[in-house]
């Protein structure tokens, strides 16, 4: 007992406490450390790489790419401006650059051969429609410095050839001859953007002057509009059917042209109605010099059998006429320039005051029209009969009526008409266009209005 006492007490005093377990919670927090520490090493390094991978990347950008794609994408460009900005950027030309707005395509373009950059004319137009001859005519008038825009509205649409998916616009040239003044472009719309399908460009020095640049349907009704709205009576009769459409119509909308001061509508003047192999027909637009109304009419056109050219065979201005009527209208005078004749056919008239044989300014500048139409052949002559509402005697009407007809003569002749184109009559009150009293007797002055007035019968 005693001895087993003594081997226990001479042993080391820490025997039995180091064979127990010592703690691993210093070792975790070390490894911990060093793992978070080479993590965040790692961290910094891909960092690095990134960035200057980032910085290499934007100092070489790849064409197809370039800052100009993200700008266009931020800022929405259209499909031109984006081709544009592209080239400007990478000086890698775009192929054929279109546009979704056809007027700021035609507008490039024109600002592109003012400016003779014939290269950027190249590109937005394409080489499909821009054949090397028609490129050496536009190269040559540029050089010439024949290439100055009309302002401030240099591009012009002419009408639709293919409801909403082709369409003629006109690139108007300022300081050259009529005729000469104009380029056309036929544009395709393919999804949604628009591009050159055909250029038509005026003829040069030297080439006649053609009535129609071009002859197809939206062409002869183009032609014959601006030679009606520039009141040029001669010209607008070379795309009619005479037969079917008299002086009197033509002459007709010349002086509501002139006189309701209107002008074709911007936006789409002559939209296709019907497009077939021997007829086609279009509604023009046309609305006040302010764009504050609007109307229409009717053109059709018809292919004679065995003849290749178009022909203008009917004009409906019924529409056109309400508007002007409803726009002058006022005081106590009728209006309405154009009436149906009893023999068929359009007659002119003008109307007056109350017990009055003066001219209006209105009918003066109508009758201007018409001295125009008569000075340009004395071979025409036209037939003048004046009338009178039914109120006073039957004696003072008929030399009321003779004084409204001789008025009118008087004006031709004072315009440098030849007295012997000019055949007037006195009709009185025998002839009303509109009841002078309504269906119980009583009076109609808005009927009588339309009875005190000279019509003009234009006999060629």
């Amino acid at each position: 007992m005693d001895d087993f006492s003594a081997i226990s007490d001479h042993s080391p005093a820490h025997t039995w406490s180091a064979q127990q377990p010592r703690s691993k919670a210093p070792l975790i927090f070390f490894l911990s450390l060093v793992l978070l520490g080479m993590s965040a090493t790692l961290v910094t390094l891909e960092f690095f790489k990134r960035k200057n991978a980032d910085q290499e990347k934007a100092a070489n950008p790849p064409v197809a790419k370039t800052v100009a794609a993200a700008v266009a994408v931020e800022k929405k460009m259209t499909p031109r401006e984006e081709a544009e900005q592209i080239l400007k950027d990478t000086k890698v030309a775009p192929v054929q650059p279109g546009a979704d707005n056809p007027v700021d395509l035609l507008t490039s373009i024109g600002n592109a051969l003012a400016n003779r950059d014939f290269d950027k004319v190249e590109k937005l137009i394409g080489k499909e429609a821009l054949t090397d001859q028609n490129l050496d005519v536009l190269k040559k008038l540029g050089n010439e410095g024949q290439f100055k825009l009309r302002v401030p509205n240099p591009v012009r649409e002419v009408g639709e050839l293919e409801i909403n998916r082709r369409a003629r616009y006109a690139l108007e040239l300022a300081d050259r001859e009529e005729g000469r003044d104009r380029i056309y472009f036929d544009l395709l719309k393919n999804e949604k953007v628009w591009q050159v399908e055909k250029i038509t460009l005026p003829p040069t020095a030297g080439q006649s002057i053609p009535r129609a640049l071009i002859v197809d349907t939206l062409g002869i009704s183009d032609a014959f509009l601006l030679a009606s709205l520039n009141q040029n009576f001669t010209l607008a009769k070379e795309f009619v059917n005479t037969e079917k459409v008299s002086d009197a119509t033509l002459a007709g909308l010349c002086i509501l042209f002139e006189e309701g001061n209107y002008r074709m509508r911007e936006e789409k003047p002559l939209r296709a109605m019907i497009q077939k192999d021997n007829i086609a027909s279009f509604l023009a637009n046309v609305e006040a010099s302010d764009g504050s109304q609007a109307a229409q009419f009717a053109i059709t056109l018809k292919k004679p059998p065995g003849n290749p050219n178009w022909i203008i065979d009917e004009l409906n201005l019924d529409q056109l006429l309400s508007d002007y009527a409803k726009r002058v209208a006022g005081g106590d005078v009728y209006y309405s320039p154009l009436i149906k004749n009893p023999s068929g056919g359009d007659t002119l008239v003008l109307y007056f005051d109350f017990d009055a044989n003066q001219l209006s300014l209105r009918t003066e500048r109508q009758l201007a029209i018409v001295a125009l139409i008569l000075k340009t052949d004395t071979n025409k002559k036209i037939h003048l009969s004046g009338h009178t509402d039914a109120l006073g005697s039957k004696e003072y009407n008929q030399t009321l009526s003779a004084q409204r007809a001789n008025a009118v003569k008087a004006y031709l002749i004072k315009s440098g008409v030849d007295p012997l184109q000019i055949i007037t009559a006195a009709k009185g009150l025998s002839e009303p266009r509109r009841p002078n009293v309504t269906a119980t007797g009583a009076d109609d002055p808005e009927g009588r209005r339309a009875n005190r007035r000279t019509e003009i019968y234009l006999d060629f």
